[in-house]
């Protein structure tokens, strides 16, 4: 156990906490039985943006739990809490298997995937991870470790997928992977002039993908608007890389980014070169072309410590959704951030499905935009509060699992179950053993005066 400073991958509002790391389910135990008034919370790679995997003056564990067990024949794994996807792609390939969902990053550990619910570019096709999750191993408060299912105890299931760790520990879990061929991508590119060819194309043809996502310019404008590239894909069957090993996996990162990098480095000038560049060398049309899984899927990966361009100031992503029928939402909020000259290199537009029964799960049926910009932005908070208060209003909302600074005035506004989750808190943790510094700041396990 030492005390480290810890922040999100975002680089802003450090805290310090207790950390101990490689904590098995005994320690972990007596960790929760000696938890103080600031609590305890688990932490994986420290992936989330903001501050949702810190816990400042209390403990943070890192669980023990790196073991993968693959059924071939069923499809079935079990894999422990801190396997990264990293690894955990790389025990599923050479079986013919991968996993069902894939974010922008291999970076993330399973435990933080059920946490935070993720999805990929295939939300519109298979959902979000806790769609695939077959049960949980958890520990709870008591410290007593439970099998936890979607009919064993469905509410305790569903407060814990994307739950942001705080209804207990998950040592594990098993789900159900999806069988590929080969370890590429056919993918199919557009170059889109504007919004309405962007949104147009990927709502005709989404359902022809297992795989879809745009790329946005984010300070085009007037009839530029909204331009992008779109890709779209499926895994590729083994008659498409006849010359190579099918299944072979070894992407790793190429490049680094050295520790000190001035602030101020992405600016306006420089990602507006950027994304002139990026939309200038990407073809008008093109199809069928084989790509890797980490150039598909984790092109981020490819660069180590990426989050450092940002300097010292660090960076703020800020992910929303809008149901269908709030388009008009999402072009405001694409106009707005472009007047005020959001800088983001990486502006990425989906399309989302069906969503869960998780009670804080992000994803539902409408348009999610994410972007990345420096935090020094001038106007930039007044410019993503106003955001807020218009996502309310058409029944949108943030992603937690980014957020960096979020009024708790809007939470229930945004998660209309949150009463009912904090209903399966109360019941599992009464003494609030589960803290982050997300959850004080938003105030996620406060009740309100009518649930008490």
């Amino acid at each position: 156990m030492s005390l480290s400073r810890l922040t999100g991958w975002g680089r802003t509002a450090p805290s310090v906490a207790e950390v101990t790391v490689d904590v098995d389910p005994q320690s972990l135990r007596a960790v929760l039985g000696e938890a103080d008034a600031r609590g305890v919370l688990a932490r994986g790679l420290g992936r989330s943006y903001g501050d949702a995997a810190q816990n400042g003056g209390g403990r943070v564990v890192c669980v023990a739990e790196h073991t993968v067990d693959v059924d071939a024949v069923s499809g079935v794994v079990r894999a422990g809490a801190s396997v990264s996807f990293d690894e955990l792609i790389s025990a599923l390939l050479p079986h013919g298997l991968f996993v069902p969902v894939s974010p922008g990053t291999r970076r993330i550990t399973v435990g933080g995937a059920i946490a935070a619910d993720i999805h990929g570019k295939n939300h519109h096709a298979d959902g979000s991870w806790g769609a695939h999750l077959l049960d949980l191993e958890m520990m709870l408060a008591s410290g007593e470790i439970r099998i936890v299912t979607p009919l064993a105890d469905p509410e305790l299931f569903w407060a814990t997928i994307g739950g942001m760790g705080l209804t207990g520990v998950v040592l594990s879990c098993r789900f159900r992977a999806l069988r590929v061929e080969t370890s590429r991508v056919l993918v199919d590119t557009w170059r889109t002039n504007d919004l309405d060819g962007t949104m147009s194309l990927m709502a005709e043809r989404d359902a022809d993908y297992r795989y879809t996502v745009a790329w946005i310019d984010s300070l085009a404008t007037g009839g530029r608007l909204g331009r992008g590239v779109v890709t779209m894909a499926d895994h590729a069957p083994a008659s498409a890389v006849p010359d190579v090993s099918p299944l072979g996996f070894s992407d790793r990162a190429r490049i680094g980014v050295p520790r000190l990098v001035p602030s101020g480095l992405l600016n306006g000038l420089t990602v507006r070169a950027f994304n002139e560049l990026w939309y200038r060398k990407s073809p008008v049309q093109r199809t069928a072309e084989v790509q890797g899984i980490g150039e598909f899927f984790h092109p981020l990966d490819m660069i180590r410590d990426w989050n450092r361009l940002y300097g010292r100031q660090g960076m703020l992503q800020y992910q929303f959704v809008v149901p269908l029928g709030a388009e008009g939402t999402l072009r405001a909020a694409i106009e707005g951030l472009a007047r005020g000259g959001a800088a983001s290199f990486l502006t990425v537009l989906k399309r989302f499905g069906s969503a869960n029964d998780g009670y804080l799960s992000f994803p539902f049926p409408g348009w999610t935009l994410t972007l990345d910009v420096p935090t020094g932005l001038s106007g930039l908070s007044a410019l993503l509060d106003g955001l807020d208060r218009t996502l309310v209003e058409v029944g949108g909302r943030v992603y937690l699992a980014k957020d960096s600074r979020l009024s708790p005035d809007h939470l229930a506004g945004m998660y209309p179950r949150l009463e009912q989750w904090r209903a399966v808190c109360e019941r599992v943790d009464p003494d609030h053993r589960f803290q982050s510094d997300l959850s004080r700041r938003l105030g996620m396990r406060r009740r309100s005066a009518a649930s008490t």
